[in-house]
């Protein structure tokens, strides 16, 4: 299990920090919250576990990793700056605990990364990619997140949901690579590009 007091308190300590129970217990709350049913705690610890398969190209490891942990923790799809609020609470929480301002500015920039989806360096390609990696997912993965995705969304009416879901995953499969770093573009790529044309097209259709 990847998501766990322990595992989060030894990436705060390769940050200088002390182990916090409060932070764990605050994020699990958060990641547990009615209403999630994707961006939950089962989303980060997957996201921690293919950070597992890319650490040794990672700069920052301690900092990927807390980024990862901290990313969803604010989600709220009636609102558009769920990053924003997200960078911000690590934010808080790490100058709290006297971490370097250096850090913390590569950390927020991790997390503020997912939502514009930008990658400056190697440690965001890495970061971005975890949290795309369910679009390369089997089919029957990749429907259960996008299934999951909808009832995060269940106030949106259907035509305009169908609209703006077809939209955003249009924008991932017309990139020219969806996957930045050579190891998941070489396993992920081509799954993900069958997944996104497959719900593309079913959106459109009904």
């Amino acid at each position: 299990m990847m998501f766990t007091s322990e595992r989060l308190n030894r990436a705060l300590a390769a940050l200088g920090m002390e182990p916090s129970a409060d932070i764990f217990a605050q994020l699990r709350a958060a990641y547990t919250e009615p209403g999630r049913h994707y961006h939950t705690d089962i989303h980060i610890a997957e996201c921690l576990a293919h950070f597992e398969e890319m650490r040794a190209t990672a700069h920052h490891r301690a900092e990927i990793e807390i980024a990862l942990w901290f990313h969803d923790a604010i989600y709220d799809t009636r609102r558009d700056d769920s990053e924003e609020r997200s960078a911000e609470w690590a934010a808080s929480f790490l100058t709290s605990n006297n971490v370097d301002e250096a850090c913390i500015a590569r950390i927020t920039g991790l997390i503020m990364a997912t939502k514009t989806h930008e990658a400056r360096d190697m440690d965001a390609e890495i970061m971005l990619d975890i949290d795309l990696g369910i679009l390369g997912a089997g089919e029957d993965a990749f429907e259960a997140y996008d299934a999951a995705i909808r009832l995060e969304y269940h106030w949106v009416p259907t035509a305009q949901y169908r609209a703006g879901r077809a939209r955003v995953l249009s924008g991932f499969l017309e990139r020219t690579a969806i996957y930045k770093t050579q190891e998941f573009h070489s396993r992920y790529e081509q799954q993900a590009r069958a997944n996104l044309a497959r719900k593309i097209k079913e959106l459109r259709l009904t």
